[in-house]
């Protein structure tokens, strides 16, 4: 599942670009599909029944998927963008590399947190893993912006859109197909239409059927009838028998 196709231009106006000259953005659809993972799993830690064993275990392992996707969210970029940043535009990464840091001590401190409430839970363990969540999230939100504007700013100077696919092509080609498939559950509900179909066209096109059948299972489980009706209208699948057509 590690072929993936190449982020849709962004249409976001940046001192780096226009409305009317798109961009290659690396930022966009995985900061979207953090963001949606961020916000599902606080909500979920914020309404658990800390008494209900069931329930505990399986929000403590959407919290633990969450925070191993924000370590790996974090050794990528520190590995792939900000060498690249680095690279051409020296001394540009210092302010989110150290925040980088601080967000890797924050994990573990919640990674902690959430163990002490799966070996006592109580909701005071319950309440305190949520707002310490809710801080690292915030902080998360405000962090992702600078990167969205200030970093994309220099790397838009710094390279072409073609160098910027290579950069996101060699990401691509560093996550397991286990971790891809995780990643879709949010990246395919996180993105607009447009973005989803330029994704899963290019998947639809260098991918194995077989391969390519899983990815759209993955679509269907995580989009509502008239979002998946819309994403079979763009890639010219049939459509379902039955479902309200978008």
């Amino acid at each position: 599942m590690s072929a993936i196709a190449p982020t849709a231009p962004s249409t976001e106006t940046t001192p780096a670009t226009s409305a009317t000259t798109p961009r290659m953005d690396l930022y966009a659809v995985i900061h979207k599909a953090l963001r949606l993972f961020m916000h599902d799993t606080l909500h979920r830690v914020g309404r658990l029944d800390a008494d209900d064993a069931t329930e505990r275990h399986a929000v403590l392992a959407q919290v633990q998927a969450l925070l191993d996707a924000c370590r790996s969210h974090v050794a990528k970029e520190n590995a792939y963008v900000h060498a690249a940043i680095e690279a051409r535009r020296p001394g540009t990464c210092g302010r989110i590399a150290g925040e980088h840091d601080a967000h890797l001590e924050a994990i573990a401190a919640l990674e902690a947190e959430a163990a002490a409430l799966r070996a006592l839970p109580t909701a005071a363990a319950a309440g305190r893993l949520y707002r310490h969540l809710a801080r690292f999230i915030g902080e998360n939100l405000e962090h992702m912006h600078v990167e969205e504007t200030l970093h994309n700013a220099a790397l838009w100077a710094a390279y072409s859109d073609d160098e910027l696919m290579q950069i996101e092509q060699r990401i691509v080609g560093s996550i397991p197909p286990a971790e891809m498939a995780a990643l879709l559950r949010w990246m395919i509900p996180a993105m607009n239409p447009a973005e989803r179909a330029g994704m899963l066209g290019g998947m639809q096109q260098g991918m194995p059927p077989d391969a390519f059948a899983g990815v759209l299972d993955i679509a269907r489980r995580v989009l509502d009838d008239m979002a998946w009706a819309k994403l079979t209208r763009a890639l010219g699948l049939p459509p379902v028998p039955g479902l309200v057509q978008a």
